[in-house]
């Protein structure tokens, strides 16, 4: 995490598939990104705000991942996400992946949104209702 006080905004629990694995049989490092995805989309959609390529929505301008352990099938994945710092276009996203039944960490990560306008093609500020929910 960043250091900063991070404020808990959502989770949810991901099982994970067979498919994700890669050929040293553990869950490939791009599903970590996935799932840092789906948590993010989720958490958007429940607060009514669109991710749909449409009007305006975020965009990733920075990410990245610390890997703790390596995970494997099957496992259940808590998602958990939470903010940090809001500017005047962008909040600041962190993420721990742990295992659902044995709290074990997978990994953690960031990723820095910017809403962005897709007629424009450039930021524009960042929703009321996602400023209110960063840490301070």
């Amino acid at each position: 995490m960043s250091g900063n006080t991070e404020r808990p905004v959502f989770s949810l629990v991901i099982p994970i598939k067979w498919g994700d694995m890669d050929a040293y049989g553990h869950v490939n490092n791009t599903v970590y990104f996935r799932l840092f995805e789906e948590a993010r989309i989720q958490w958007l959609t429940s607060l009514s705000l669109s991710a749909d390529g449409t009007g305006t929505g975020p965009i990733i301008i920075t990410t990245g991942a610390t890997f703790l352990r390596e995970m494997g099938y099957p496992a259940n994945v808590r998602v958990e996400l939470l903010t940090g710092r809001a500017g005047t276009t962008s909040l600041e996203t962190f993420y721990q992946l742990v295992d659902n039944d044995t709290q074990q960490p997978y990994a953690e990560g960031y990723a820095k949104v910017v809403w962005f306008d897709h007629e424009t093609r450039g930021s524009t500020a960042l929703p009321d209702e996602l400023r209110a929910l960063a840490a301070e």
